[in-house]
């Protein structure tokens, strides 16, 4: 199975982006970014500088809720792409 197949069909990953989108406006998403480090490399940003990342990725079946997403720069998610957590190094 190729590894960046995606597991949802394009349905769900649709609902848990807009999942995703309810939960950057939470309360809770606006506490992590408050503090402005990235998860990936430690760096300091403001928290407008930070985007959400999913630890398991959607096309790899991961879900938009609080214990699969992270705040990161944009850097590092960009380099992330698709790879699971452990499978990245900043």
């Amino acid at each position: 199975m190729d590894p960046f197949t995606a597991i949802l069909s394009s349905e769900e990953i649709r609902r848990e982006r807009a999942k995703g989108r309810e939960l950057r406006e939470s309360s809770w998403w606006k506490n992590k970014c408050a503090a402005g480090i990235c998860h990936y490399c430690g760096g300091k940003f403001r928290a407008s500088e930070l985007t959400m990342d999913h630890l398991v990725p959607l096309v790899r079946g991961g879900r938009s809720v609080k214990n699969n997403v992270v705040p990161a720069c944009k850097a590092c998610n960009n380099k992330k792409k698709h790879a699971l957590a452990f499978e990245f190094e900043p």
